[in-house]
């Protein structure tokens, strides 16, 4: 498995960057990464009833529709995100969630996973996954709460319920479903930052299995990443479905 520690933190370019190793690469991968405050939304969802666009407009926070389904999340500094790709023909979502719990429990951390594959600690969210198939590879993700600006998260993500009830441009979307959340350094026994908690992570994932060994994007994978980012991924046309845009998000 390669291991990347992903250091952009451009939402475009990142979110970019998981469709360029699903469909380009041939080898199993991790990738561990962080956006600036930005708000992804799933592929099937409606952009305007999932977020609060004038709060996200006032703040200049990103949004940024990912490949995959399942719901909307808020990224920040203080969230990590996890990216496992390898190549499936019978996928076993289960397996990732279990792996990331394992980590958390060699840190004393007791979660616990839900029907949705969501992580919990005594009943609160500190975690939200989401999957998607392309062809024989298959790709899961997920965030991880560390020290989140949990207020904010809250505010991005109130949207405009009425929103379902448009259906003006024919589309069936896919409705988040809200938990309260955590982070995880309110239940660490002995505080630590986050830097520490992702070179943890990243000596994990890398030393899971033999022959796992660390990969750093190369000139050629940045180009075409680029170009993705900028004719897809940072495009109105990408992230709002094709609806005229409200606000000015880049």
């Amino acid at each position: 498995m390669l291991c990347i520690n992903n250091t952009y933190t451009n939402a475009y370019f990142n979110l970019a960057s998981e469709e360029y190793l699903l469909k380009n690469s041939s080898d199993d991968i991790f990738m561990l990464w962080q956006n600036e405050p930005s708000v992804i939304v799933g592929k099937y969802q409606n952009v305007w009833a999932e977020i609060n666009m004038d709060f996200v407009e006032k703040n200049k926070i990103k949004v940024v529709r990912r490949f995959s389904g399942g719901g909307t999340v808020f990224h920040d500094s203080g969230n990590l995100n996890l990216t496992f790709i390898e190549n499936n023909k019978n996928a076993d979502f289960d397996k990732f969630t279990n792996r990331i719990i394992a980590l958390l429990a060699q840190l004393g951390i007791h979660a616990e996973s839900d029907a949705r594959r969501a992580i919990n600690i005594n009943g609160l969210k500190i975690s939200g996954s989401a999957q998607c198939v392309h062809k024989d590879r298959i790709m899961f993700h997920a965030t991880l709460l560390f020290s989140s600006d949990l207020e904010r998260l809250t505010t991005t993500l109130e949207g405009d319920p009425e929103q379902f009830d448009n259906k003006a441009d024919g589309r069936i979307y896919v409705k988040s479903v809200k938990s309260p959340v955590t982070n995880i350094l309110q239940h660490l026994n002995k505080p630590i930052d986050i830097e520490y908690f992702k070179k943890y992570i990243m000596y994990y994932f890398l030393n899971e299995k033999q022959g796992n060994m660390v990969y750093n994007f190369r000139e050629e994978d940045v180009t075409t990443i680029s170009e993705l980012m900028n004719n897809k991924y940072s495009t109105k046309e990408w992230n709002f479905n094709g609806r005229k845009a409200l606000v000015e998000t880049h």
